[in-house]
């Protein structure tokens, strides 16, 4: 397995790590995602560790904490510094009016109670689920900076942010000396590259390493999805289409039929070719893979240890383009000023 580093730090992990969103499957939005036991989840983790994916990533929202509880029981007996640990807090968990957010009060709270669900001293990687515009940025900071030099927390980062969420909390952070966001956990994929319009130049010239998340388009670049046919009857976007990012059919099928020409070529499946190809793109460091059982988690280690061709990888390219927002567009006019990210 191949090991990058994570943003502007030391630290490195695998360019695959391992989503435990079909962990518990509590909930009529997780429970469609796949709702993996212990012994299951036991069976996952082993298969991941002997193929180098060390990275475990998971959130408290998932399945109400059962995500958590379930992924630190199917690592009890493993050596602790055999694996890497992400989390991800600040939706809502729980009724009360401090349940949510980025203020020190649930912050706090939700680091001590992730830690007793995966039965941990220490996170190595806490991820804001996404921006709070209600509590000062310093106020957030300033708490990771404690749960850091307490021990609790290793490296921090955000998921979901905009740009200027991003690079707000970066000067405020460089400012005062707080632990600077090293990761970004987004949305990214061959039928959806809005990373690439800002987030991906500011994640190069901010040094913050991008960790994948849905990197198949929200199960749609699985290869069970084909033009003019129905939607297979097992496709959790029976359930879940209208909460994940939008895709058009017109893209959609677009990429599918290049992803389809060069899997002839390639001898290997779609959903490798797309988990390939986002590899290769700038300030990647990591591409979270979820499966529901043994078999797709072995088809989807099957991304790693080889590479799409250049010409592969512009035919994807040109499939997969859309028109980007203003000021994006206008932007790309003026190649000579605005390089794309290389």
């Amino acid at each position: 397995m191949e090991y990058r580093t994570l943003g502007r730090s030391g630290f490195k992990v695998p360019a695959l790590a391992f989503g435990t969103g079909t962990f518990g499957g509590e909930g009529p939005f997780f429970s469609a995602w796949g709702a993996t036991d212990v012994a299951e989840a036991k069976r996952l983790v082993d298969i991941c560790l002997d193929a180098g994916v060390t990275m475990f990533d998971s959130a408290d929202v998932y399945s109400s904490g059962r995500a958590e509880s379930i992924l630190g029981a199917a690592l009890k007996g493993h050596a602790r510094d055999r694996y890497i640990v992400s989390t991800k807090t600040g939706f809502r968990f729980g009724d009360g009016p401090n349940d949510v957010g980025s203020s020190r009060h649930h912050l706090t709270k939700a680091v001590h109670a992730a830690l007793q669900r995966l039965q941990l001293d220490h996170i190595d990687l806490l991820q804001l689920h996404g921006y709070d515009a209600t509590t000062p940025v310093e106020e957030t900071l300033s708490t990771l900076d404690d749960l850091v030099r307490a021990g609790k927390v290793r490296y921090v980062g955000a998921s979901n942010f905009s740009g200027w969420h991003l690079m707000k909390s970066l000067a405020v952070a460089e400012r005062y000396g707080y632990p600077r966001h090293v990761a970004h956990q987004a949305y990214y994929s061959l039928v959806g590259r809005d990373y690439e319009w800002e987030l991906m130049p500011l994640g190069l010239d901010q040094g913050v390493g991008a960790i994948v998340w849905s990197p198949l388009g929200w199960g749609r670049l699985t290869g069970k999805l084909r033009r003019g046919r129905p939607l297979p009857p097992s496709s959790r976007l029976h359930a879940t289409a209208d909460q994940g990012p939008p895709v058009s059919d017109e893209l959609l099928y677009r990429v599918v039929d290049a992803l389809d020409e060069i899997a002839q070529e390639s001898g290997k499946t779609i959903a490798q070719i797309a988990l390939n190809w986002l590899l290769q793109r700038p300030t990647v460091a990591s591409v979270v893979i979820g499966a529901r059982d043994e078999a797709q988690l072995r088809q989807n280690l099957g991304a790693v240890g080889w590479s799409l061709s250049a010409d592969q990888m512009r035919r994807l390219d040109a499939a997969s383009a859309t028109t980007p927002a203003y000021p994006y567009w206008h932007q790309a006019g003026f190649g000579e000023r605005n390089p794309a990210p290389v």
